[in-house]
């Protein structure tokens, strides 16, 4: 037998509007851009500038439009809906006589540069050799296995294979090894090296040569192991040269493109401009904060969309049509009231919570010393605002602070307490920047090991052990000792 049973059960769940606006919150200043435009271009009640005349955005919440509650609130495509057949204003609306400013010539179409890619670029280069159908259908093979890196990750029995299974060309392995030295002729210099070492080789023996071009040949080609693990003195006993000339050999392979594929400015990905959303200046000895411009857009509710709303109530006679499209219109009026309710509490939030750390953090703002950063966690911003921890996160995450330092990453500023020899609570921010001066200071033919950087840092007060040095060092992306190691 089927058994019905009642269950009471309290839940908490964030409405749509709270999600968006943590989504909002979230944002930096370029994508809350983007999400303004979005929401310009699908909401047309919505507009910027600022407004003309004073109204109340209220103003259409009436007793009169009650009856809208009882409408499915399936959203209406603007498409389908044609204000002027109901509608008893004649005159044009104002956005059918908005120009885009293109001129009188607007229809002339604008050419474009279409770039290069890397691969192509490479096959273009092949048609200056002399091949055979055969030799350029292997060509262009070897060229479409090479990855973004400029390399070649396959061996060449795998490649002959492939070429055999999947485009019909059957060769040997010598063949295909004959091509491929073809393909290494190709620019940029190291293209299709198969691993790090031949890349460098490649790129070498484009070179003019001189001593230290041939020296760094022959150790690239025979004691590879001992010069990635800058066995230096390995080196000089097996060649019998002096430190200086192994230093010049080293700076020849340091001059070197470890990816030369990445060299080519149409592979190269773009790189994301930074705009900081705040900025931190000291105005006679007292910090000043200010938000970006950008994140406080001045919008407003189209009073056109309002008026339709008026025109609609002073009709005497309503339509089932009418009724549908303006409360498509209703709909709109209370999204964009909403959106412009949205963008003025995301700004308090951010304000408030960077003005909170901006205090928190006063003597650090105020010297630009890294080692007078506190201890921060994000509950200690949040008990400040009284917001939660959460939207902390969303306001510090992926958002920067221009400051006479430099522009920062606010998450930069939090960090973990750790003790010193004294019992005080210090920032592992400030532990982090003691060991990196204290590594940029040492003598890089002699470069200190995690166990003697962990000695002086007890004796400068900071007792933490081994492990946790090479732990900060990695997050530095500092590297071990032995390959700190110079001439």
């Amino acid at each position: 037998m089927l058994k019905q049973s009642l269950q009471l059960k309290l839940s908490q769940k964030l409405s749509p509007q709270q999600i968006q606006l943590m989504k909002l919150i979230q944002l930096p200043t370029q994508a809350f851009e983007q999400r303004l435009k979005e929401e310009m271009v699908e909401n047309p009640a919505l507009e910027s500038g600022k407004e003309e005349d004073n109204f109340e955005n209220d103003e259409y919440e009436n007793d009169d439009y009650d009856e809208f509650d009882d409408y499915d609130n399936e959203r209406i495509d603007a498409d389908d809906i044609n204000i002027d057949e109901y509608l008893s204003n004649d005159e044009t609306p104002d956005y059918k006589l908005q120009a885009n400013n293109y001129g009188d010539d607007e229809d002339r179409t604008m050419p474009f540069a279409a770039p290069v890619s890397f691969h192509q670029d490479l096959i273009n280069q092949l048609n200056t050799f002399i091949l055979t159908e055969d030799e350029r259908e292997i060509a262009e093979f070897l060229v479409g296995s090479i990855d973004d890196m400029g390399y070649i990750r396959r061996s060449i029995p795998d490649i002959v294979d492939d070429m055999a299974f999947t485009q019909g060309i059957y060769t040997d392995e010598k063949n295909v090894e004959r091509i491929l030295h073809i393909i290494h002729e190709l620019e940029p210099a190291g293209v299709g090296a198969r691993d790090l070492q031949e890349c460098l080789l490649l790129q070498l023996k484009h070179k003019t040569p001189t001593e230290s071009v041939d020296l760094a040949i022959d150790i690239l080609e025979n004691q590879f192991d001992a010069f990635t693990k800058k066995h230096y003195d390995k080196l000089l006993q097996k060649y019998g040269i002096s430190q200086d000339q192994l230093k010049k050999t080293i700076d020849e392979i340091e001059k070197l493109n470890p990816k030369p594929g990445g060299a080519f400015t149409g592979n190269q990905k773009m790189v994301e401009h930074v705009v900081p959303d705040f900025s931190i200046k000291i105005v006679d000895g007292e910090l000043e904060l200010t938000l970006n411009g950008r994140n406080a857009p001045e919008l407003h509710v189209s009073k056109d969309y309002q008026e339709m709303m008026q025109t609609y109530k002073s009709s005497k006679e309503k339509s089932n049509a009418q009724k549908e499209a303006v409360q498509f219109i209703k709909q709109k009026l209370d999204s964009a009231k909403w959106f412009i309710d949205a963008i003025r509490q995301r700004q308090e939030t951010l304000f408030v919570t960077m003005n909170a750390i901006m205090h928190y953090q006063q003597e650090y703002f105020l010297e630009g010393d890294e080692t007078k950063l506190k201890p921060m966690i994000l509950k200690d911003i949040a008990d400040m605002v009284g917001l939660d921890i959460s939207t902390v996160s969303r306001v510090a995450n992926s958002k920067y602070v221009e400051t006479p330092y430099g522009t920062k990453l606010i998450k930069e500023f939090f960090s973990e307490a750790m003790k010193n020899d004294q019992g005080e609570d210090v920032s592992t921010l400030e532990i982090k920047k003691i060991l990196q001066n204290v590594i940029e200071d040492e003598d890089k033919s002699k470069p200190l090991p995690d166990d003697q950087l962990a000695d002086i840092l007890k004796e400068k007060g900071y007792p933490i052990a081994r492990r946790t040095i090479a732990k900060y060092r990695e997050q530095l992306d500092i590297p071990v000792a032995r390959m700190r190691k110079k001439i």
